[in-house]
């Protein structure tokens, strides 16, 4: 019987099963792909941050302790691969003198390392000019003393008088701000940057230049221990082994724990990773499956037909629901197997492995965890319905059920009302001031998400499809005028007829519909976020390096702004001169930008939601008309409490460099962001202002405008030019290393995969379900035959009915998705940095979408028109 039966529905019903199979391919399919793709993202942003970092861990040894019992203590512990001892010693200053000038620095740092710590820590180190080995100068300290290879330059220590050294090379120290961190102490009371002075020497001379002076010992140490591949998870065990090394030393050792410094940023990443698989793709596997419980849900009417039949041969429920189970099981496995290989198929295409960079255990998790999925989803779309049609007992009960009457239930209680007035409430409460989706607390182990915020887009989502469902039931019911006059191009004389046949069919067209819009609105939501996301990406990178290529003079240059003509190399088109000093308000110390107003946008994007209280345009043209204007952080507004003119007194250096000087300034406006300043506090003002009042037209940096192209080329002309005496940035190395590790995941493929998917789903959701209704409404085509409907007239009552449903879910769809896009982006606002000020919108890819819709529910359409035309005895013979 069994064998009968998967036969017979191979022959009779081999549409149906494809299109079941189909829904639970792609559920099954989009499921082990993003479930792949996230848990080969979180080990990626591991080995990203176990890579970032030159040396795992530096413990300083506490006064009184003895270092060689550290070094040995160390090296014992677990998990330690390399433990080499450095010395650190402040200077009072550096003195070189370079054809015949003396140049005399302030204080800095002595450091004194051991053989063999540059292939060891090779991070730490990049040379730049002379030898590898020997006594080394930082680049700003041997720009601050004109300093090259060959030079002498004289180190005053404390206690230990003047010493003189022979420099051997000029090097660069990549990770200065973790190299001078102070030990022990916690984010807020580090440096605010690392010594401008900095003279690298060897051990064995580091001995002898400090025999009188006071040293700090440090460990410099790199681990091998394996990490889990998730970052929270290795974050735990890191920070547990470097506090474990603290409790064995008794107090003499404390650890500055670099690895877990980074970590502790990747496992809020790794979350907000997992948010966007949440957000992004589990509608997706819903709408799937929603597309599986469509497509057998189109031949219901059949199902209880063919069940009747059963009864009245005979068979008992149990046997009926053996044979529903069969075809469940059928759908539920060859649909998974399919859904399987299309994610390996995809995985390789999009990344280069099946299993998409994840491990293999984790790959075979998802894997198992999908095809289950699927088996559940052909379980609730195949095998349930027929257990619950089973209760009609008779032909007339089954005629009823499938005409139905009254209104749902949810209808008559406002349920898609209620669910939008509760996504709207969710929305503002989870959207407020001082949000976070995910609190990842400084250096706190365990992090939470606030889950709440999924309520938001899934009760719009929920809501927006019943309201939709709704408005459709009632324009068909209640329209029949206007759909007349619609179809009577497409149906002449069948007008009123095609209006009839619409109404009385209005629930599956409703079901079709809503599923289209639902799919489209994914594909909008989906598409946009990621669009929106890579351009704030780009912006990140704009603003941390300020221009497609940036020139960054060292402090204490004294580089003037006529030094812009000597930069513009090929390639060039506008060098604009930005100051940068140091202004303390208060107690506090900020960073304070010169610009010139009326040209500072030519290398630059200023973009409007980088400032408050007036656009980039209008606070510029503030600058330029009153010279002591002054654009001032939100918190610095906050913090004291200022209102527009207000006076504020800043305590900038003078041209000298040593005293400051009070220089009054007004109140103009808020800036949230400026090219190259920190993410705090900082001050934007006009630059000739500054340089009056302090007497210095100094030029921190030059940022070049290269017409947004040929970055690389021209940065490294100027490399060449400028040598060791400026730092030269361009935009394309900048958007490597700028942001989050969540930025440098390959969210590119993420978007491939996903967008793949939208497409696909929309396809299906518009041409399947019209298919599969069409093809149950044979009968009723080869009965309008015979009672005279001509082959134009029942190609126009198929046309129309397809029209209606594309430009029905298309408009709903792009109207659900716009919503949903603005509220993914608000609710995941942590993601964004800094924040949109508006969406962007992939009109390509929307159109690619809307188009394929378009011709699957056309092409659909057409099948059932060619169906439609066969002679009326054959089609009515075979059914």
């Amino acid at each position: 019987m069994f064998t009968s039966w998967a036969g017979g529905l191979t022959r009779h019903r081999a549409g149906r099963l494809l299109a079941a199979l189909a829904g639970i391919a792609l559920a099954v399919a989009l499921v082990a792909s993003l479930g792949s793709f996230l848990t080969a993202s979180k080990a990626s942003m591991t080995q990203r941050a176990v890579r970032s970092v030159a040396a795992d861990w530096q413990v300083e040894v506490q006064p009184g302790a003895d270092p060689d019992a550290a070094l040995s203590l160390v090296r014992r512990t677990p998990g330690v691969h390399t433990a080499v001892p450095v010395g650190l010693a402040r200077s009072t200053g550096f003195t070189a003198t370079v054809q015949g000038s003396t140049q005399t620095t302030g204080p800095g740092m002595v450091l004194g390392l051991p053989g063999g710590y540059r292939s060891r820590f090779p991070g730490e180190i990049r040379s730049l000019t002379g030898r590898t080995t020997g006594v080394l100068l930082a680049q700003q300290t041997a720009s601050n003393l004109h300093a090259a290879p060959g030079a002498t330059v004289g180190i005053r220590l404390p206690g230990a008088g003047l010493h003189k050294v022979h420099v051997d090379g000029v090097v660069d120290l990549p990770q200065a701000d973790s190299l001078f961190q102070k030990i022990g102490a916690p984010p807020q009371s580090q440096p605010a940057a690392p010594p401008d002075n900095v003279v690298l020497v060897p051990a064995a001379t580091f001995a002898s230049l400090t025999a009188h002076a006071p040293v700090t010992t440090q460990i410099h140490v790199a681990r091998d221990a394996s990490l889990p591949s998730d970052p929270a998870s290795a974050f735990t065990s890191v920070t547990r082994a470097a506090h474990n090394l603290e409790a064995r030393s008794s107090g003499a050792l404390v650890v500055g724990d670099n690895l877990g410094a980074a970590l502790d940023s990747a496992r809020q990443d790794a979350l907000y990773a997992q948010m966007l698989f949440l957000f992004l793709g589990v509608p997706g596997a819903v709408l799937a499956a929603a597309l599986t419980a469509a497509v057998a849900g189109a031949g219901g009417e059949r199902r209880r037909q063919e069940q009747a039949l059963l009864r009245l041969r005979g068979l008992r429920p149990r046997q009926i629901t053996a044979l529903a189970g069969l075809e469940a099981a059928l759908v539920g496995v060859i649909g998974g197997v399919l859904g399987l290989g299309i994610a390996a198929l995809t995985g390789r295409i999009a990344f280069g492995a099946a299993s998409f960079g994840a491990s293999a255990a984790s790959w075979v998790l998802w894997y198992v965890v999908a095809f289950v999925l699927g088996a559940a989803v052909a379980t609730g779309a195949v095998l349930v319905p027929a257990l619950r049609d089973l209760r009609s007992v008779t032909v007339a009960d089954t005629r009823r059920a499938g005409r139905g009457s009254g209104s749902p239930w949810w209808m008559r209680c406002g349920l898609d009302f209620m669910l939008l007035i509760g996504s709207w409430l969710v929305f503002r409460a989870s959207s407020g001031n001082q949000y976070a989706l995910v609190l990842a607390p400084e250096g706190v182990p365990s992090i939470s998400v606030s889950y709440w915020a999924f309520l938001g887009p899934a009760l719009l989502w929920a809501g927006a499809a019943l309201l939709m469902w709704r408005l459709t039931l009632l324009a068909l019911a209640h329209g029949r005028g206007v759909l007349a006059r619609v179809s009577r191009p497409l149906t002449a004389a069948l007008a009123g007829t095609t209006a009839a046949v619409l109404s009385r069919r209005r629930r599956p067209l409703a079901r079709s519909l809503v599923l289209l819009a639902l799919a489209v609105s994914f594909a909008v939501s989906t598409a946009t976020f990621n669009a929106t996301y890579k351009q704030q990406a780009e912006v990140d990178a704009r603003l941390t390096n300020g221009a497609d290529v940036t020139v960054t003079e060292p402090p204490g240059a004294a580089t003037p702004p006529g030094a812009a003509g000597a930069l513009k190399v090929s390639g060039v088109r506008h060098v604009e001169p930005l100051q940068h000093r140091f202004a303390y308000v208060g107690a506090d110390l900020q960073d304070l930008y010169g610009v010139r107003p009326n040209t500072i946008a030519s290398a630059t994007s200023l973009q409007d939601a980088y400032f408050s209280g007036g656009g980039a345009r209008t606070l510029m043209r503030r600058l330029a008309q009153r010279p002591d204007a002054l654009l001032v952080s939100a918190e610095t507004v906050k913090d004291f409490q200022l209102s527009p003119g207000d006076t504020v007194n800043l305590r900038v250096q003078d041209s000298r460099g040593k005293a400051l000087r009070t220089v009054p300034f007004h109140y103009a406006g808020v800036v949230k962001e400026f090219p190259t300043a920190p993410k705090d506090s900082f001050f934007v003002a006009n630059a000739s202002y500054v340089a009056k009042a302090t007497g210095s037209d100094a030029v921190g940096a030059f940022l070049v405008d290269t017409g947004g192209t040929h970055q690389k080329e021209v940065a490294s002309r100027l490399r060449k030019q400028l040598g060791t005496r400026a730092t030269v940035t361009d935009l394309t190395q900048t958007r490597g290393t700028v942001g989050t590790s969540l930025t440098s995941v390959d969210l590119a493929g993420l978007t491939r995969v996903e967008l793949a998917f939208a497409v696909l789903l929309a396809a299906g959701a518009g041409g399947l379900v019209l298919a599969l209704g069409l093809a149950e409404r044979r009968r009723t085509f080869a009965v309008a035959t015979v009672l005279g409907a001509t082959r134009r007239q029942l190609r126009g009552m198929v046309l129309t009915e397809a029209l209606l449903l594309a430009a029905g879910g298309l408009t709903g769809g792009a109207l659900i998705g716009w919503a949903l896009s603005e509220m993914l982006v608000k609710v995941l606002t942590g993601v964004f940095d800094p924040p949109p000020t508006a969406l962007s919108v992939p009109g390509a890819y929307l159109a690619l979408m809307a188009t394929a819709a378009v011709v699957a529910v056309l092409a659909a359409a057409l099948n059932g028109i060619r169906r439609a035309t066969r002679p009326a005895v054959e089609e009515l013979r075979d059914l």
